[in-house]
């Protein structure tokens, strides 16, 4: 019978640390947190000292009993994560197995392999209570913030939005980014390139400054018509590209969206399995050292596989503050397992992580630059041609992504160049960049904002609520001038552009403009993101030592809560940004337009819930592509006779046109036909019943096969199977007419599960 009894979090850590623990040990899970504040209620004594209360939740009572069970008459071993968290964890499992806390057995390991395990069975050590209150504050701080600000936004904004402490922050950012966007004023230039000939080699250069119109774009082609280039100078210089440090949590999250296009939640999630089965290390930290040992392996295997000359171990400088240097960053837990993972999400992300790992202990690829500077006998300005070749590939053998080598023909100082043409093509300046999960991942890390374990729910939370949409913009069709020398010649032209095209970027939904208004206003402090990043480094020092737990509550909360009383006074309509248009000349009600559940409304009559049904409010949706602060009286009226009976199908069937969230559209039952760029309000029965028999068409031919819930489709991106919560992507060298249900079911169990819903936006021109 086993004398030890060792609790982890998860069943498939639990299956794994068996098979390296002999028959003395039982191993079980807690399945994550098993004690927390309650579900309602505050949980916390505000009068002493933030004492809170904490409850085992009721899906978890008979985990805690069957702990409990197990426990009796055994030497107890906790083997939680080695985080705030996982130290919580271990805490609250104490307290319902009623041991003491600086007497039971606690161990850590960076990776869960057998050297691991067994070491740190042969070192334990007890609670760090400093870990613990560190969770514990920012885990009542949350609360504090969740408890009395989600109220006011229910009775001033919405029912049932909630607030958070980092999640607001990070919307405010997304907020304000797109209210970036849509404020930039494109401002044009022209780019002037050029196509020499060198001795019967071609060359591209460009021109060292931009031209600021197409009338100095005009003189400048006319005026080196006649001109001779020269070679000025030639310069060729050495170059190196150093490999980057192996991953932290962020890094990981950052490169995974970018190599492989998982997000952020969908990351964490298949580096999480992969930790528990034990084929990399432990996924949340913010280090970059590596042990000396991975270091000796990487090398031996570098040396073994590359050559001698392959091979620079080094040891990594960890810049984030508060970083855990103990901690190790992302590796394999083996160099020479050269794939893991138990599907093709799994085996996608460790090879990303075992290559990152190895070519962190890999040399510089080195390169050689020459740039070329050739004179305009008729001008001041110069042309540059570059050139990079790949001398020496080193860290790029494993971890790739290099540039391909750009070769200059051979040329010498004073070498006079044949212009074959040149081009000037007009350009718009670019407004900010639309955050994606991973760059929102790099600013909020670079504001010192949440930590590595925080950012996958923050991100997923916004989503999930509603007040972010992951989404593709269309871009905006723009006619720009482009001149052209060739032969002698000069001529004008014109060619199409799409400018402002985003593809998987966040943007904010009308409730995160409105909330964030709202918050700014009567939260300012609270959403700052100094402040916020302050919070984050507070709860550092409460780990290390520095200062008291409670302290750090007292001081937030007696900042925070005079917020929330001052706010009881904002109006509610104020907080809607409700703005009176005028009156409807028919009714003589007034109407309004104002930020609803779903976005923009308008609004006709302002009476209370309790006025007659005659007199209750009637919405209609905002006019297409007209926004909320320009509408007018006149564009509202009309909307008011939305939905609008059209006609009928051939079948009879009742035809209506309206405006939802995603553009005009026309419904016969529950199919709904996009009718962009033509008006709900004119819309005639003959052109929507040509409409609906069209998309009808594309319906049918969109289907593959139909095995009842789960389906084979054509998609926009290619074939894929669908059961309507996931979608798997068909592979490109198989038919989807082959693909059986099986097959269909096998492709479905293969695909990781997305965080969140993907939403498509209507055009977005900015």
């Amino acid at each position: 019978m086993a004398k030890n009894l060792v609790i982890v979090e998860s069943p498939a850590k639990a299956k794994t640390i068996s098979g390296f623990l002999g028959g003395d040990y039982e191993i079980k899970s807690s399945f994550g947190h098993i004690r927390d504040l309650p579900k309602k209620g505050l949980g916390v004594d505000l009068k002493h000292d933030f004492k809170p209360t904490y409850e085992v939740s009721p899906d978890k009572q008979k985990i805690a009993d069957e702990l409990k069970k197990a426990a009796k008459n055994k030497t107890v071993w906790l083997a939680s994560d080695e985080d705030r968290e996982g130290e919580a964890i271990a805490w609250h499992i104490t307290n319902i197995l009623e041991l003491d806390p600086r007497k039971t057995k606690r161990i850590v390991f960076h990776e869960i392999t057998k050297p691991a395990i067994t070491g740190a069975i042969s070192n334990p050590r007890t609670i760090d209570m400093k870990l613990v209150e560190a969770q514990q504050a920012r885990r009542i701080l949350d609360r504090l913030v969740g408890y009395e600000l989600s109220p006011v936004l229910w009775k001033k904004v919405r029912t049932g939005l909630s607030a958070g402490r980092v999640q607001s922050v990070a919307v405010r950012l997304i907020v304000e980014r797109e209210r970036e966007i849509k404020e930039h004023s494109a401002e044009s230039d022209f780019k002037t390139t050029a196509l020499f000939d060198a001795k019967g080699h071609e060359m591209a250069a460009e021109l060292s400054q931009r031209l600021k119109n197409d009338k100095d774009a005009k003189r400048f082609l006319e005026d080196i018509k006649p001109a001779k280039f020269t070679v000025k100078s030639v310069e060729m210089k050495p170059g190196s590209r150093n490999p980057s440090p192996p991953f932290t949590t962020s890094t990981l999250q950052q490169e995974a969206a970018r190599r492989l296009g998982y997000s952020v939640r969908q990351t964490m999630t298949l580096a999480q399995r992969l930790y528990e089965s034990g084929h990399i290390t432990y996924m949340r930290t913010d280090s970059t050292n590596l042990s000396p040992l991975a270091i000796d392996s990487a090398k031996k295997f570098i040396i073994k596989e590359y050559g001698e000359n392959y091979s620079r171990p080094q040891q990594y400088q960890t810049k984030t503050a508060g970083a855990q240097e103990a901690h190790e960053a992302i590796r394999p837990t083996s160099f020479t397992k050269l794939s893991a993972g138990r599907d093709s999400g799994q085996k996608k992300l460790y090879g990303l992580i075992w290559r990152r790992a190895l070519a962190s202990q890999m040399a510089p690829a080195t390169t050689e630059k020459t740039d070329v500077i050739i004179d305009i006998s008729s001008r001041p300005e110069n042309f540059l041609a570059t050139g990079e070749i790949l001398k020496f590939d080193g860290f790029l053998k494993v971890y790739g992504g290099g540039k391909d080598d750009r070769i200059l023909p051979p040329i010498k100082q004073g070498e006079e160049l044949k212009l074959k043409s040149a081009t000037a093509l007009e350009t718009y300046s670019r407004a900010p960049a639309r955050y994606s999960e991973a760059s929102l991942v790099r600013k909020l890390e670079e504001l010192g904002i949440g930590r590595p374990s925080t950012y996958a729910p923050t991100i997923g939370t916004i989503q999930d609520r509603g007040y972010i949409e992951k989404a593709d913009v269309d871009g905006e069709e723009k006619l720009v001038k482009e001149l052209v020398l060739e032969k002698g010649q000069l001529k004008q032209g014109q060619q199409t552009v799409v400018t402002g095209a985003d593809r998987n970027k966040l943007l904010p939904t009308h409730l995160a403009d409105m909330v964030t208004d709202f918050l700014m206003k009567y939260f300012e402090s609270v959403m700052d993101y100094d402040f916020t990043a302050k919070a984050e480094a507070e709860f550092d020092d409460i780990e290390d030592g520095k200062t008291d737990w409670q302290d750090v509550l007292e001081r937030f909360y007696k900042h925070f809560h005079p917020l929330v009383a001052a706010s009881e006074k904002a109006d509610r309509a104020e907080a809607a940004q409700a703005r009176k248009l005028g009156k409807d000349p028919k009714t003589g009600k007034i109407v309004v337009v104002r930020y609803g559940r779903y976005g923009p409304v308008l609004q006709l009559g302002e009476a209370g819930e309790d006025a007659p049904e005659d007199a209750k409010p009637v919405f209609a949706p905002l006019p297409e592509g007209v926004e909320m602060d320009d509408v007018t009286l006149e564009q509202a009226l009309p909307m008011f006779k939305l939905p609008r009976r059209v006609g009928k199908t051939e079948d009879g069937e009742e035809i209506t046109a309206n405006i939802g969230r995603y553009g005009p559209y026309v419904q016969v039952g529950k199919l709904f036909v996009s009718i962009k760029g033509k008006d709900p309000l004119t819309i005639r029965e003959p052109e929507a019943r040509e409409l609906i028999k069209e998309k009808q068409k594309q319906e049918r031919q969109r289907v593959v096969a139909d095995y009842g819930k789960i389906k084979v489709l054509r998609g926009p991106y290619g074939p894929y199977v669908t059961d309507g919560k996931t979608n798997a992507k068909i592979p490109k060298d198989t038919d989807p007419k082959s693909v059986t249900e099986e097959k269909a079911k096998t492709l479905l169990a293969e695909t990781p599960k997305r965080g969140g819903a993907r939403f498509r936006k209507k055009s977005n021109k900015t």
